[in-house]
């Protein structure tokens, strides 16, 4: 179960392998050792609810900000909005757009790099997130260096979504997407920027599902699995 916290308040995320999400920051100094912290605690720097991975691993803070702040191994989609050198800048929904460097991509090499426009949407995962840098992307999976399904989306649509909606959507006991797959092909790329690409068949299956999306989100219906039954029933009929 959740809990509540306001900026400043320390949080008891302790792992080996920890991993921060937005909201969150672990400070570099031991100054809160009275608090009976460690050496590197970690502090909320947002208020809203404290969550957390079943093991533990993963902590953030979910509350009900419009922006995007960027967190290393997050996945996100982004459009491409010019060159920057060897890479690109692209548009992930943050403050600051984030960089793309040509070789982050399965296979690139300096003569073999993917050949994105401006406007290309793209599928990505944050490499590094910053509070006094711009964020850096890569389209590859950091452990198998293979594409994993990141790299350009090409077709489909795209919707704009709550951040807490596409956390939720990126569980796999969530049962929004696997509904719609089973009534109709579909394919989905969810960005936890509050970004989804759908692409189905037809353009009436595209509606529906971001008709569905909308209606599931916590910030718009809050439309419960029941619900979403009932309304594909009536944009079927």
């Amino acid at each position: 179960m959740s809990s509540i916290v306001l900026p400043g308040e320390y949080v008891p995320a302790q792992h080996v392998n920890l991993k921060l999400g937005p909201g969150l920051l672990q400070l570099t100094t031991p100054h809160a050792s009275a608090a009976g912290l460690g050496s590197q605690p970690v502090v909320s720097i947002r208020a809203g609810a404290l969550n957390h991975s079943a093991n533990k691993s993963r902590w953030w803070v979910e509350g009900n900000s419009r922006r995007y702040v960027p967190a290393p191994q997050e996945s996100v989609i982004g459009t491409v909005t010019g060159r920057s050198g060897e890479g690109w800048r692209v548009d992930i929904g943050s403050a600051h757009p984030a960089s793309l460097d040509g070789l982050a991509f399965e296979g690139a090499t300096k003569r073999n790099k993917p050949n994105l426009k401006v406007g290309s949407l793209l599928y990505a995962r944050v490499s590094l997130a910053h509070k006094d840098m711009e964020p850096e992307l890569e389209c590859f999976d950091a452990q198998t260096h293979k594409a994993e399904g990141f790299g350009e989306l090409k077709d489909g649509f795209v919707t704009q979504c709550s951040l807490q909606m596409s956390r939720l959507l990126l569980d796999s006991k969530h049962f929004l997407l696997p509904l719609l797959g089973s009534r109709f092909p579909l394919e989905a790329a969810v960005g936890m920027n509050g970004r989804i690409w759908v692409s189905t068949k037809e353009m009436k299956q595209t509606i529906a599902v971001v008709r569905c999306i909308e209606a599931v989100d916590p910030y718009g219906g809050g439309m419960d699995e029941a619900g979403v039954k009932k309304l594909l029933c009536r944009l079927e009929s």
